[in-house]
């Protein structure tokens, strides 16, 4: 079992925590596929937690403890310290969502949560939206469409008539359970409930966020933002003077000869020139004339680097810088930064290898004509 994936499961709560009892017994009673988790966390008000506290982790009823043993499942980590409550920037507890103010607070809460709770790249996280408010509900939908992995899931369960409003049905009990139904009077048998778990398909776009934003801190728009930059067309604008390469909105920076490289290759592009191969002769005269235009042509730097190309130059020069660049552009821009990237291209019918390119078309590459170190502007 040590090399089992971790499984987490996450709800949002409100004064009703029956939907933590619920939602755990419908993954446990699904045929050929329950499962289990390791840990339960909540998000909710101030109140929400208290009643939770209260009524699931209490030595009475502490209605959790005795799901878990009227169906014998093994230890769950399920302490008080994963009630999270939404605080405000002063670190005050939220009482309540009433207003606009307090919906910001609350879905960058959840939406930090989910980025935290996925950061195990090994862990399985099943999120339930069926408790708490309905924005309490959109919000962690939508942070696990910006965080979740492949092997997450979200869900809603829904409770069988007449159980599903009565504030002592927790879940179905194995045995007899008698409460009282809150409207008729009549007795009511717990183990007569059925509870139904509705898988909800969501679109992961934890791809498209840039690798700084899933490794720290962000606040909910601000995450929205990123994944919004992936929307619009594809646009590279070079600004050669300030060594910036804006790519669907996001700057990046280089260094001299990386820039020169991705320029050169930028330009054609442009100019809808065919891509290179590392040992054409082209190469050598169009990254030195670039990184000519990006630093003082008789500074050392300059020099010493067009002698070294011009002595002796190979795959080994070529790769690391390509690598570089690629690398920076998926730093910067995650999974939306694949049509920025250097490529190599298939061989052509009669071509013996592969050539790099940058495959944007030609219309979404804009080049700024102000250069540093040369006099006008270029075509």
């Amino acid at each position: 079992m040590s090399n089992s994936p971790q499984r987490i499961l996450l709800a949002v709560t409100g004064l009703s925590p029956q939907i933590v009892t619920e939602t755990l017994h419908a993954l446990l009673s699904r045929p050929g596929q329950a499962w289990i988790p390791d840990e339960i966390h909540l998000v909710s008000t101030a109140k929400g937690a208290d009643n939770a506290r209260l009524q699931l982790l209490s030595e009475k009823p502490g209605w959790f403890h005795r799901l878990r043993s009227d169906y014998k499942l093994p230890a769950i980590a399920f302490p008080e310290s994963h009630i999270h409550v939404i605080r405000r920037a002063d670190g005050s507890l939220l009482e309540d969502i009433r207003d606009d103010a307090d919906n910001a607070l609350a879905a960058d809460f959840i939406c930090e949560k989910v980025r935290e709770l996925t950061a195990d790249a090994q862990s399985e996280l099943h999120a339930s939206i069926a408790g708490g408010r309905k924005t309490m509900g959109f919000y962690l939908g939508y942070a696990m469409s910006l965080y979740g992995r492949p092997q997450d899931r979200l869900s809603h369960v829904l409770v069988s008539e007449p159980f599903e409003t009565q504030k002592d049905f927790f879940y179905p009990t194995p045995v007899t359970h008698v409460i009282q139904d809150q409207r008729t009077g009549l007795a009511l048998d717990c183990r007569d409930a059925r509870i139904w778990l509705g898988d909800i398909p969501f679109v992961r776009l934890r791809e498209n966020l840039p690798h700084d934003l899933i490794a720290g801190k962000a606040s909910y728009s601000v995450a929205v933002a990123e994944v919004q930059k992936a929307l619009p067309p594809l646009q590279l604008v070079l600004r050669p003077a300030s060594r910036e390469a804006v790519m669907g909105g996001e700057s990046i920076h280089f260094t001299p000869i990386e820039y020169a490289y991705y320029w050169l290759f930028a330009d054609r592009a442009r100019r809808s020139q065919p891509g290179l191969h590392w040992s054409d002769d082209a190469l050598i005269d169009e990254v030195l004339d670039k990184l000519a235009k990006l630093i003082n042509l008789h500074s050392g730097e300059y020099e010493k680097t067009e002698k070294a190309y011009r002595s002796s130059y190979g795959k080994d020069n070529f790769d690391p810088i390509k690598s570089k660049i690629n690398k920076k552009i998926t730093q910067a821009l995650g999974r939306r930064g694949e049509a920025y990237k250097l490529a190599t291209q298939k061989k052509a019918p009669g071509q013996s290898y592969r050539l790099t390119v940058l495959l944007l078309p030609h219309d979404a590459i804009t080049l700024d004509t102000h250069l540093p170190y040369s006099q006008g502007e270029f075509a």
